[in-house]
């Protein structure tokens, strides 16, 4: 049985173990952006479109991370005591938010709701420390993941056309109010 827990600081990189970190899709968002003199307006449109994007999460990725956990705000997923996910979460306290860094589960555990898990349990957080919203971002290429963000209830707030290197990628940037 998988149990959402209070993420602990990490020893151990257990990525290293979690199989295929990225994402692979048919369909993204294409992202249009006009501005005209003092108006600025973006839309997206679902595109089909194959993009596949892998990361590995390495030492220094580990240590930034480790810093968030120590706030106490980040959740692991556990099967029989052994980590298989995390959500990492940055509560900002100069917005009054609680910022959703890293969802990352084990490719052999996807497709389980362990998603659906660290989302109820990060705004139940937001709510005991009294967020105004939950936020993210994600890029306009991580279909699964912005589709998966809209069931749960977020939307778009925002974009950043210059976050990434790869000019195929658009930061989306997106968000959840907490009702107090």
């Amino acid at each position: 049985m998988i149990e959402i827990k209070k993420l602990e600081p990490l020893t151990t990189n257990p990525t290293l173990n979690w199989g295929f970190n990225g994402y692979e899709t048919d369909k993204i968002f294409a992202v249009s952006a006009i501005e005209i003199g003092s108006s600025f307006e973006f839309s997206l449109r679902e595109k089909n479109q194959y993009y596949k994007k892998i990361w590995e999460t390495n030492s220094d990725d580990i240590h930034e991370l480790h810093e968030i956990i120590l706030q106490g705000n980040s959740f692991g997923a556990f099967e029989n005591d052994e980590l298989i996910g995390w959500a990492i979460c940055d509560f900002r306290e100069w917005n009054n938010s609680l910022f959703i860094e890293n969802i990352l589960i084990d490719e052999k555990y996807r497709g389980q709701s362990i998603g659906k898990l660290f989302i109820k349990n990060i705004n139940r957080k937001a709510r005991e420390l009294q967020c105004r919203l939950v936020e993210l971002e994600t890029q306009n290429t991580n279909y699964p993941a912005i589709k998966f963000y809209q069931n749960a209830g977020f939307r778009f707030t925002g974009i950043n056309t210059k976050l990434y290197k790869d000019s195929t990628e658009t930061a989306l940037f997106m968000s959840f109010d907490i009702l107090t």
